[in-house]
């Protein structure tokens, strides 16, 4: 419970403090955009949803098919980071309770569908989330590399598409990385003290 109402706080004073910086900054990535790249970021966008849900289903179905407990674990690593990154940004985005930038500023070009409220990012937290966890669990370059350049796009794209502002899209990737990195260092301890036993 306190980890949520952090991230709530921390939504709360991203959004009371930083709202002139915030909208500039998405004015000038949505306004002055490359529109040629629309429909590249359309699809870097709508590819969260596959990733997300089905990298961490592939991984575990593997653990259980193969009936390797160590493939298992590093399933069960990604799938409880993802179940706590969406609790989190599911209560977050109502307890802010944030318009979309394109509700409050009519200039703002809505480019993708965009769901309920905007804070924080829940494609963002989400990719976030699968790229940290999938890093921690697999600590390769040619995993971490690519994860992350994936993440990354996501949360630029949902700022290009005019979906979300600059700190929705922050505290996405803080909330999706650290609950990765909480459900890592708990999967440890729980490993730990059955060893322990």
């Amino acid at each position: 419970m306190r980890i949520i109402l952090f991230f709530i706080l921390l939504g709360l004073s991203f959004n009371c403090f930083s709202q002139n910086a915030d909208i500039e900054l998405l004015r000038k990535i949505n306004l002055n955009r490359n529109k040629n790249l629309d429909g590249g970021f359309q699809f870097i966008s709508n590819t969260t949803g596959i990733v997300s849900f089905g990298v961490p289903a592939v991984v575990l179905g593997t653990g259980l098919i193969l009936n390797d407990s160590s493939i298992k674990h590093k399933g069960l690593l990604l799938v409880s980071s993802l179940a706590l990154t969406s609790g989190i940004t599911v209560i977050m985005k109502y307890a802010v309770n944030r318009d979309r930038p394109f509700k409050t500023y009519p200039e703002i070009e809505k480019m993708s569908s965009a769901g309920s409220h905007s804070f924080p990012s829940g494609h963002t937290s989400e990719a976030f989330s699968t790229a940290t966890s999938l890093s921690l669990a697999f600590p390769k370059w040619y995993v971490i590399t690519p994860s992350y350049l994936w993440a990354s796009s996501v949360g630029y794209s949902r700022m290009h598409l005019g979906v979300h502002y600059p700190s929705d899209v922050a505290v996405g990737a803080l909330i999706g990385a650290g609950s990765a990195f909480l459900c890592y260092k708990a999967q440890k301890w729980l490993n730990k003290n059955r060893h322990n036993k």
